[in-house]
């Protein structure tokens, strides 16, 4: 049985080989092996590392010689981490660098990641909304248990995964079809956007159980409540995908070679009853499965049942070692498991991250933190970070846990997960997490790592807090000129959809007390060149050949070395705008200004409204057809409801500043 469902998955020896030799930990990356960023936090252990980054260092990553330099518009908002690879041939167009970017409209982006060419190498929408086809709005038909935690459409929620070898890039999307509720895994050729391997096919799925939702003893996969978070992986010829739902966690895998669903994984098939919540979602605020050598996944698994320990499927708070086919070879669960599923302290709020081969007792090992603080986590109030044997994770033991550390983390826990760097004298792991209270974030923490064991306190904390914790990336030479880079959400993670800048921090890898960089200090100063646009949840920056890439809300932010830029530049004061709910019928108005943050004439040819509800937004303005350095105008924008519940749309600006059309993003709300 075991053969025939492996028998599914393609061969792929030489991918995985191709991807553990780029994009390991363990400091094997070279300029000459790099093939790019491939899978969400850049390799399968989710360290989070590029070690081949070469010109960006400490020295000249500073507000002076590096900062933003363009943006890219899209169509919605950009949940998955941006994909990088080289040396692409896009036909008709050359080689190029290219970025890959992916929206909540269900839109995916190929644009130049050198910023030399203004607009998309191409996008593929996977919606028409002229037929009926759209996204999934989290207020659909009205269904209050519809998940608003990406608000207020779904599409692309995870980042995808690449196949260097096949040039194909493997996503999910989720859509309305006319009142139908699909989400579909596609196969993408990452030269032209085209389908392959006969593609897409509309993900379905059940198991046998009698939890909440089931029907005569089997649980059935729901493609509209169910929401695909997590990064996708690539491992042993198999594409695994991750669902959290409103009653069971899922985790499926498929055969990269042709997409055939072989394999499909319940965390908690039994969990809850009639007029209950079942739970056990795999999430991670979007960190991505893990996945070692041998082909073994690691998941971690929201509030929920469990009962593993006395022989039932319930896996509630733990984190999972499954086989390739899905099978549980192991798992944690923390002694406080019934508290934390009492009190929505879960473990599956962020990822597990797999460390490099470590010296010694254990050289294998795993670090998982998620949710924490009061009531579970007492003397000291903070989530605990656990360091775990990942050839014996310790199951589950009232008494004590069976893990190889625990250290006591960010007070208010994690939505997040850390990253790891291997110095020229030291390791490291970085994480950030929440703060006691709002009004107490924390910051980002740097703990060392000897002979497997983490430092029992930071060894360096950053001078700036982090507003909701966030997931740092690492780029390096090797071993030198380490950089950590984090993106801030200005914002709690409640504010639906937020409306302030993205800002980019980056800090010595060695000493992350020493901030390096900050998009946001120079325009307290009139300065406004590096504002990014509106933050979204969970961003994770990726780092390649001198560039970092940020997605937002309404635009791909590029970062980078300045050299003598000249020309005129576009500044919105306010790039994105959530109206207050306002009854159907009624016209609601908000002023935003655009200035010419560069240094010659701005010209601005075309204003025009798109996207879902554009019918419902209009817009007037006073802006001249050359807008002088240093000048402003105002856009005047409107919104009607016609309908109950979000609606959005862009103020799509057409000029000659590079990045062109820039782009305000709205949100209208009706209500009775």
């Amino acid at each position: 049985m075991i053969q025939k469902m492996l028998k599914g998955f393609a061969c792929a020896g030489a991918i995985l080989a191709l991807v553990v030799a780029c994009l390991t930990p363990a400091g094997a990356q070279t300029a000459s092996t790099f093939a790019g960023v491939l899978t969400q936090h850049n390799d399968n252990g989710r360290t989070g590392q590029n070690l081949t980054e070469k010109i960006l260092t400490p020295t000249n990553v500073n507000g002076t010689t590096f900062g933003k330099v363009m943006s890219y518009s899209v169509d919605g908002q950009i949940y998955a981490q941006p994909l990088y690879v080289p040396n692409v041939s896009i036909p008709g167009q050359g080689i190029h660098n290219v970025v890959y970017v992916e929206t909540q409209n269900d839109s995916l982006y190929a644009f130049d990641a050198d910023a030399v060419i203004p607009t998309a190498l191409w996008q593929v929408s996977f919606v028409n909304p002229a037929a009926g086809i759209t996204p999934v709005s989290c207020q659909t038909d009205g269904q209050s248990d519809i998940s608003c935690g990406v608000y207020p459409i779904y599409g692309i929620n995870s980042t995808p995964v690449i196949d260097p070898t096949t040039k194909t890039m493997y996503l999910v999307t989720r859509t309305n079809n006319n009142g139908n509720y699909f989400q579909t895994l596609h196969a993408i050729d990452i030269t032209t956007g085209a389908e392959k391997f006969g593609g897409p096919v509309n993900i379905t799925g059940s198991v046998p159980g009698t939890g909440v939702g089931s029907q005569n003893g089997t649980i059935y996969f729901d493609p509209l409540k169910d929401v695909q978070r997590t990064g996708l992986l690539l491992s042993k010829g198999g594409v695994y995908v991750g669902w959290a739902g409103a009653a069971h966690g899922w985790i499926m895998g498929f055969a990269a070679s042709n997409l055939k669903h072989v394999v499909t994984f319940n965390t908690t098939p039994n969990a809850g009853g009639t007029g209950t919540l079942g739970g056990g979602g795999v999430w991670a605020s979007g960190n991505g499965l893990v996945a070692d050598p041998s082909g073994n996944i690691y998941a971690a698994v929201g509030d929920s049942t469990f009962d593993a320990n006395n022989a039932g499927t319930d896996y509630g708070d733990s984190l999972l070692k499954l086989s390739p086919y899905l099978k549980v070879l192991d798992y944690f669960t923390p002694n406080d498991q019934s508290c934390r599923t009492t009190n929505d302290l879960d473990l599956g709020s962020a990822g597990p991250m797999l460390l490099p081969k470590q010296a010694g007792a254990v050289p294998g090992e795993l670090l998982i933190a998620g949710k924490g603080g009061a009531p579970c986590d007492t003397n000291p109030v903070a989530a605990r970070m656990y360091l775990l044997n990942d050839n014996n994770l310790g199951k589950y033991n009232t008494t004590k846990d069976q893990a190889v550390e625990e250290v006591a983390g960010a007070p208010g826990g994690y939505w997040s997960s850390p990253a790891y760097w291997r110095g020229a004298s030291s390791e490291y792991v970085y994480s950030a997490g929440l703060g006691a209270t709002p009004a107490t974030p924390d910051p980002l923490k740097m703990f060392t790592v000897t002979n497997g064991l983490l430092s029992t306190a930071p060894a360096a904390v950053s001078p700036n807090p982090l507003v909701v914790g966030a997931t740092p990336s690492v780029s390096a030479n090797g071993t030198q000129n380490g950089i950590v880079w984090a993106i801030q959400r200005p914002e709690q993670l409640g504010a639906q959809p937020g409306i302030q800048a993205a800002v980019l921090y980056a800090y010595d890898a060695t000493n992350v007390a020493n901030l390096l960089y900050d998009s946001s200090a120079t325009i307290t100063q009139g300065d406004i060149r590096d504002r990014g646009g509106c933050a979204g949840k969970f961003a994770v920056p990726t780092i390649a050949n001198g560039r970092v890439y940020v997605g937002t809300q309404n635009q791909l932010d590029i970062y980078g070395l300045l050299g003598s830029e000249t020309g005129p530049g576009v500044y919105l004061g306010n790039p994105c705008w959530t109206f207050a709910a306002s009854k159907l019928g009624t016209i609601v108005t908000e002023n935003i200004e655009l200035s010419n943050s560069g240094n010659s004439a701005l010209t601005i040819s075309n204003f025009a409204i798109t996207g879902t509800n554009a019918a419902d937004f209009s817009q007037t303005n006073n802006c001249p057809a050359s807008l002088a350095p240093g000048g402003f105008c105002v856009i005047s924008l409107s919104f009607k409801a016609s309908v109950l519940g979000p609606e959005t749309a862009y103020v799509m600006i057409t000029d000659n500043a590079v990045g062109s059309p820039h782009n305000i993003y709205a949100i209208g709300v009706g209500q009775n």
